[in-house]
């Protein structure tokens, strides 16, 4: 088994990893929508350069690791979409804001079908597996909040009446905090392992890992 240090740098990779790959979707779906803002940005690579953000994809997840916070939280640079530009801007928005929390899940079916395929306990790489499938779990939940800028929020755009665009327009960049403070009381209050321990142990009975 995999010692504690190797789990977290492992955890780590696949997050990096993970976000990268979300990120792209948005631009992906977006430019098969009629935006080549993402690809002219030069940000539809899988060259992991061009993703990362220096803040929140090294020193937050690098500083979580080290001071053993019992929990991993990082992002990447958001691909540019120009809304305007897509062919219809309002459902279109929605479709590439949910394409990351969508690639998320196709993430952990590809790694549910490939783990009950195979014998975990015979076969190394389910570890690999199995950790790649959590974190994109957690990671499509959470990019699923409907709290700017997180994913889940375009759907409660998409249906917002015309007259609550201006003072939610007014909010909106600062709602960035609330997501750091979801962070932090429910790391606070144990709200966030408690909900780790209980999708950890779903998931591993899911796919036969327990």
């Amino acid at each position: 088994m995999p010692t504690q240090t190797e789990i977290k740098l492992v955890a780590y990779g696949l997050l990096i990893s993970s976000v990268i790959l979300h990120e792209i979707s948005h631009g992906v779906v977006a430019l098969a929508r009629g935006d080549d803002t993402a690809k002219r940005a030069g940000r539809l690579t899988l060259n992991p350069v061009p993703h990362i953000d220096p803040f929140g994809s090294i020193i937050v997840p690098g500083l979580l690791l080290i001071s053993h916070a019992g929990f991993l939280f990082g992002w990447a640079k958001p691909v540019p979409v120009n809304v305007g530009r897509l062919k219809s801007p309002r459902n279109d928005a929605v479709l590439t804001s949910l394409a990351g929390p969508g690639l998320n899940l196709v993430l952990v079916a590809i790694c549910y079908a490939v783990l009950r395929g195979i014998h975990p306990e015979s076969f190394w790489p389910a570890f690999l597996l199995f950790e790649l499938g959590l974190l994109n779990l957690m990671l499509a939940l959470f990019n699923l909040i409907p709290v700017p800028p997180l994913d889940g929020s375009s759907v409660v755009e998409r249906f917002l009446p015309r007259k609550w665009w201006g003072p939610y327009l007014a909010i909106r960049p600062y709602t960035l905090i609330i997501v750091f403070g979801l962070v932090i009381i429910g790391q606070e209050s144990g709200a966030y392992v408690h909900a780790y321990d209980s999708l950890y142990n779903w998931w591993a009975n899911t796919t036969g890992y327990a």
